[in-house]
């Protein structure tokens, strides 16, 4: 299949125009090398690992959410150098899905929403709002813990949960969390969760789920979709670059 086939399917998906301004140019094709695919691997992230493992594969294509480069290069880095090596010694093109797949209907929000059992699900204008039957907070953040898979930090009062706001990577920001009160959400799940936050809003329960944690789910149910769309092999990479294990 002719790589710009692929890319019509995955602008289908994800339409480039839902990018923050800040994302314009740097969601889409991030190194076009102009292949055939017959295979594409999914990620989080374009770690080394993740490269590597697509390699070992024979991916022809690798989706990830974040791009290899965010900011303008002036120099390169030899960590970016054994990354692109990596790419095109064994010829993967590289594409990536950020803010537009963020805000796409199926994409990183709406299946953190659909993972943590809300229901009532609205759009709202960036992640999901949703319902869950009324439940203690201790209840709430355990539920939160094993549907995601993830350690979690929490702060906030509040009796009952019942209605939750969910925002899938960096989202405690002062305009996002005001648009969840609005919204009369009782809690907001996220990540990166700062001290000034806490402080501003301890009248709603502030969940931190890990930046990974609350984008993953999105990528992993891509894979299935672009199976079924594509009529290819679509293999997803687990990779969690910050966390170490022994």
């Amino acid at each position: 299949m002719q790589l710009t086939d692929v890319i019509s399917v995955l602008e289908d998906i994800a339409p480039p125009e839902l990018a923050e301004d800040f994302d314009i140019g740097r969601v889409g094709l991030n190194l076009n090398l102009e292949n055939d695919v017959q295979k594409i691997a999914v990620a989080l992230d374009p770690t080394e690992y993740v490269l590597n493992r697509a390699a070992m594969i024979e991916a022809d294509l690798l989706v990830t959410h974040h791009t290899l480069i965010f900011h303008a290069v002036h120099c390169i880095s030899k960590e970016l150098a054994d990354s692109l090596k990596i790419a095109l010694d064994n010829e993967i093109s590289l594409y990536s899905m950020h803010t537009n797949f963020d805000k796409a209907k199926g994409g990183i929000n709406d299946a953190l929403a659909n993972r943590l059992g809300l229901s009532d699900i609205k759009e709202i204008p960036i992640g999901r709002i949703g319902s869950i039957s009324p439940c203690s907070v201790e209840t709430f953040v355990n539920h939160v813990s094993k549907s995601l898979g993830t350690h979690i930090q929490f702060a906030g009062n509040v009796d009952e949960i019942r209605k939750v706001m969910v925002f899938g990577g960096s989202g405690f920001r002062s305009e996002y969390i005001d648009t969840a009160r609005n919204y009369g959400a009782d809690a907001y799940v996220s990540s990166e969760l700062k001290h000034d936050i806490i402080r501003s809003y301890s009248d709603m329960l502030l969940v931190d789920a890990t930046h990974y944690a609350t984008e993953n789910p999105g990528m992993q149910d891509l894979c299935p979709v672009l199976a079924e769309r594509l009529g290819i092999d679509v293999e997803f990479i687990d990779h969690d670059p910050l966390i170490k294990t022994i």
